[in-house]
């Protein structure tokens, strides 16, 4: 059976990340990508509905190595997707990629140190079985088949066409057409925006508000900074100075919910039609970050509103009609096409299941370990970026520990690393969002602990001084040398 050092899953934004800095502070090492897919770029790759972008400034999203040189700071899912493709090229990555490999298991020998790794072909419908010593998860959260999609009372009535924006159809044309999008989170807000110019007009349906910032969507201090340092220099002021406004966002909304909330509000009614309904569209009833804020590149989101090409409703759904959707209000949206931006679906990681010498694991009974492993499993990454930052700010953090974690094994004669969960327990919820999507999913993720190393602090700062910094051989991991065989001469 085929072996590598390490096995990496996924080749997005994590995953080609993950095979670059393997490469360059573990330049011995051998390994693979396994993708399901049969292209670069995962989410980036997969979603296609119009203006899909980033909710995140590129100089963060990027790699920490390799600078972002596009003039846009809030970029387009074509030139995410392209800069993804480009760096793995570039790094001779695409070589080791292996598409349509779905990983299915995997399961780890205590006797040999290594994880016999199943995977099926999506192309073929083979399975195929490698084995590594090292197990990196990098397919993000998202469940990639299907989105959510909640099922609305009178749906077989309407005569128009229903769409959700994970499976965009490629010939779709909004000339002329009346839309209604219905969701508040970063999916529809940059859909409104997007249809808006070519549709008859758009309607953002939300039963609940969400907070929405418009940032610019090109960096000022980036595009002066260019005319005067070389783009190496340039690039980490950006990316800090990113990192260190939306750290002070973050914290001050925690701290400070009310002024923040007072903050946002006068920020977004500067930008409305005048005598807008602001209580009732933009006055979220939970605290800013309880959800993930929603980013609009130079406020397109209000520009559709202000030019009348869109609208926004406000209500629950009674049911879906012949020509649209009954509110219970009693308000009527007419619709040719609605589109159900109603969330997504997380699968921990990628839907493959682990097992520990023949013993299933249950992800949901594991306590998180510095937000990349999980008490009991060794030798085991599972990726997952910031909920309040950049992705990749977190994914770069964990590629580079895990490339410190194989430098240590290696010298000092281990072959196996496994985090164990605080002695006193652990029953924290693993991400603190109040989002649908993560709400729907916590059973399925494991826990976290009340202090490091076992407690996410979603803040990157912090993070780097544990990360890059911090011991390897602290109170919440354990190593281990090869076993002795039975019949072995000591």
């Amino acid at each position: 059976m085929e072996h590598v050092d390490v096995l990496i899953i996924g080749a997005g934004l994590s995953g080609i990340g993950a095979a670059c800095h393997l490469q360059k502070d573990c330049p011995g090492k051998t390994y693979a990508i396994l993708e399901s897919r049969g292209a670069i770029g995962g989410t980036w790759d997969l979603f296609r509905y119009p203006g899909i972008r980033s909710d995140s400034d590129m100089f963060t999203l990027g790699y920490s190595f390799r600078p972002w040189k596009d003039s846009k700071s809030i970029a387009d899912g074509e030139a995410i997707r392209r800069y993804i493709q480009d760096t793995a090229r570039e790094h001779g990555v695409e070589q080791k990629i292996r598409f349509h490999h779905q990983v299915v298991s995997a399961d780890w020998s205590s006797e040999d140190a290594r994880w016999t790794v199943t995977a099926r072909r999506t192309d073929t419908g083979e399975t195929v079985q490698l084995t590594c010593s090292w197990l990196s998860s990098c397919s993000g959260y998202y469940r990639y088949d299907e989105g959510f999609r909640p099922t609305f009372e009178g749906e077989e009535d309407f005569a128009g066409e229903l769409i959700h924006p994970q499976h965009w159809p490629e010939d779709f044309d909004a000339t002329g057409k009346r839309i209604v999008v219905i969701g508040s989170g970063a999916t529809a807000v940059t859909l409104v925006p997007s249809l808006a110019p070519d549709a008859a007009h758009v309607t953002m349906l939300q039963r609940t508000p969400s907070y929405i910032l418009s940032l610019p969507g090109r960096d000022p201090l980036a595009q002066w900074l260019r005319n005067k340092l070389p783009g190496k220099v340039a690039y980490p002021i950006v990316r800090w100075k990113n990192v260190l406004m939306s750290t002070a966002l973050f914290q001050f909304s925690r701290r400070r919910p009310q002024a923040a909330r007072k903050l946002i509000r006068r920020l977004t009614q500067k930008q409305l039609p005048a005598n807008f309904d602001v209580d009732t569209h933009f006055n979220p009833p939970y605290d800013p970050w309880d959800q993930r804020l929603c980013l609009v590149p130079d406020g397109d989101l209000f520009r559709a509103l202000r030019r009348g090409e869109a609208s926004i409703a406000t209500g629950r759904i009674a049911r879906f009609t012949k020509t649209g959707i009954d509110l219970e209000s009693g308000e009527h949206l007419d619709a040719d096409v609605i589109v159900t931006a109603t969330g997504l679906n997380l699968l921990t990681m990628g839907g493959m299941s682990l097992r520990l010498d023949g013993k299933p694991v249950d992800v949901s009974e594991t306590v998180s370990y510095k937000g990349m492993m999980i008490s009991g499993v060794p030798n085991f990454t599972m990726v997952i970026g910031y909920t309040n930052a950049s992705w990749t700010l977190k994914a770069d953090l964990v590629n580079r520990y895990v490339c410190r974690l194989l430098n240590h094994l290696d010298a000092e004669g281990y072959v196996s690393a496994t985090p164990v969960a605080p002695p006193e327990g652990a029953d924290l919820p693993f991400l603190d969002l109040a989002s649908g999507y993560v709400q729907r999913s916590l059973d399925e993720l494991p826990k976290q602990g009340a202090r490091t190393p076992w407690r996410l602090h979603q803040n990157y700062i912090r993070d780097v001084q544990m990360m890059r910094r911090g011991d390897l051989d602290d109170e919440g991991m354990t190593f281990q040398r090869p076993r002795v065989r039975a019949g072995a001469v000591a």
